[in-house]
């Protein structure tokens, strides 16, 4: 797997860990200092994101995968138009 794609999973991971802090932190202590529909609205905006963040990794290996066997696909299909241009051998 490519680096960039591995930072860029690893990122998606840190943010949904984050994002999931934020939204147990607004559960427990946000109902202290805030009105009862703005920490609703925090908890379902928090945590809409962490499921988002943990979602997506998963879709960009699925596309990297698929992505990966278009590619095989191809330099077989090369390969084997390849192998038939050349001359036979004696």
């Amino acid at each position: 797997m490519d680096d960039k794609l591995k930072k860029r999973i690893i990122m998606f991971y840190a943010a949904g860990v984050v994002n999931l802090l934020i939204g147990a932190y607004a559960l427990f202590f946000g109902r202290d200092f805030l009105p009862e529909d703005k920490v609703t609205m925090l908890i379902l905006f928090f945590l809409g994101f962490a499921a988002l963040d943990f979602w997506m990794p998963v879709m960009m290996k699925k596309k990297w995968a698929q992505d990966q066997a278009k590619l095989e696909a191809q330099r077989r299909a090369m390969g084997a138009l390849s192998g038939q241009s050349q001359p036979p051998k004696t």
